[in-house]
């Protein structure tokens, strides 16, 4: 009877106590942390590697006779391999086909792609597509399951000041989570030698390690990818609209890179006496010196000797400001054009497309002042040429820049930027991918020598 009366007020005093804790666990699992439960697991974690070769200390480049030289009377040994390796974020975007999303800057372009998820499963991942002018990557991994993956969010109603969670990896620490609120929005971003528009700005803590991981609402809902890409922020982090990122993602999936827009333009950029000259006060903007035949632009009207204002929202400063817009913009979008004609402004709607690939011999012609010719036996004998691949320019206008800087008939087209060029496809595709460019590095070859070049566009 004692007994079953002690046991009886251990209950009474024990019962209250555990609702309280019950109460309490549930009052502290907000949305926050509901969030961060849903999605952490399609959080993963990426480590690039590649296996780097260290020149011995006496390297001059491309003159392997000096290398030889050298290698002839220092230890083999002061050339070394050795690893590089980069971490950063990805979150799983689809989870029966395995995609995942990142920043293209946390992948190295050789050697292999390992992904880690939270449940410390390993796999190793096949690069899908990337784009540097977004920074963006979709890589692939293969599960007999289906892994965990995220709901999409819409970053076109983002609120200034509104919660939002960053779950990533700084600096190896794995699943970190930071919170903050919205700081702006449409924020511009100059890195190295790229400009990022319309990011999202936060005070949730992003570092390196961070890059390429999810930024969500209080919803768990995916808004932004995180980016780590200022070197000087504080307290400041950054991160790609997923809308933007949406038309990037289906563009890599399917062909393996972003599908460029072609508005058919070309522009420089104006100082004071042109713009006294046409009475554009209080402006700035860009004059259009060329439409192309059968371009977007012409089908939309625009003319030589227009000035654009504005694309879309953006007011155009420069022509590197109108490069920078167009690399924001995808094939077969709408886009507005605000243009200055003959006193008056007015909007074009203009609707993008693909460059089409017969065009690129004009193309080739206008950019560069050259035409070419795959390799032919004849080539090769005639001008004494030693390479196997690329392309011969057999044309060459004279005022043109490569010929004013000494390139001449003959000489062959091995790479244009990171592009390797085999034959004129190749070519044609590297022209097209890098029209909008103000200029490009060219690896020429003459007989037996090669130089790099920079050529502007």
């Amino acid at each position: 009877m004692i007994k079953q009366k002690f046991v009886f007020c251990f209950l009474i005093v024990l019962i209250p106590s555990l609702v309280m804790c019950y109460e309490n666990t549930d009052l502290r699992r907000n949305a926050v942390v509901k969030a961060v439960e849903t999605v952490s697991p399609a959080v993963v974690n990426i480590s690039a590697e590649e296996e780097v070769r260290a020149r011995h200390p006496f390297s001059f480049g491309n003159h392997s006779l000096f290398d030889s030289f050298f290698r002839d009377f220092f230890d083999p040994g002061l050339s070394r391999k050795y690893k590089r390796t980069t971490l950063g974020s990805g979150v799983i975007i689809d989870g029966n086909r395995g995609y995942i999303l990142t920043n293209e800057h946390v992948l190295l372009r050789t050697g292999t792609i390992k992904v880690i998820l939270k449940d410390e499963r390993e796999f190793e991942a096949h690069l899908i597509g990337a784009d540097p002018d977004h920074d963006l990557a979709v890589l692939q991994i293969q599960s007999k399951e289906r892994l965990p993956d995220i709901s999409m969010g819409n970053s076109n109603d983002i609120m200034i000041g509104e919660t939002v969670i960053a779950i990533g990896n700084p600096f190896g620490f794995e699943h970190t989570v930071t919170r903050g609120v919205v700081s702006a929005l449409d924020r511009t971003i100059r890195s190295d030698d790229r400009i990022f528009r319309n990011f999202i700005q936060t005070d949730a803590s992003i570092n390196p390690g961070n890059s390429g991981g999810p930024l969500l609402n209080i919803n768990g809902e995916l808004i932004g990818i995180n980016t780590a890409i200022y070197a000087k922020a504080q307290g400041i982090g950054f991160a790609i609209p997923i809308n933007k990122a949406k038309r990037v993602i289906q563009d890599l999936i399917k062909f393996g890179e972003v599908q460029k827009a072609w508005i058919g333009l070309s522009i420089q950029d104006m100082d004071e006496r042109i713009r006294s000259y046409l009475g554009l006060y209080g402006s700035r903007g860009v004059i259009v010196t060329e439409v192309m035949r059968r371009s977007p632009a012409n089908k939309a009207g625009i003319k030589e000797g227009d000035v654009v204002l504005q694309i879309g929202k953006q007011e155009i400063t420069s022509a590197s400001d109108y490069e920078a817009i167009l690399n924001d913009i995808t094939a077969n979008e709408d886009v507005s054009f605000k243009i200055f004609r003959d006193g008056d402004k007015k909007t074009v709607q203009i609707k993008s497309s693909i460059f089409p690939e017969d065009l690129a011999e004009e193309l080739s012609a206008t950019l560069l002042g050259i035409q070419v010719e795959d390799l032919s036996r004849t080539h090769i004998k005639r001008y004494r040429i030693s390479a196997r691949n690329g392309v011969m320019i057999s044309k060459i206008h004279r005022s043109s820049y490569l010929a004013k800087i000494g390139v001449d008939v003959g000489d062959v087209i091995l790479q244009i930027n990171e592009v390797v060029i085999n034959d004129s496809g190749d070519y044609q595709k590297a022209l097209i991918k890098y029209r909008n460019k103000t200029s490009v590095l060219m690896l020429i070859q003459r007989g037996f020598d090669q130089y790099y070049i920079r050529v502007h566009l």
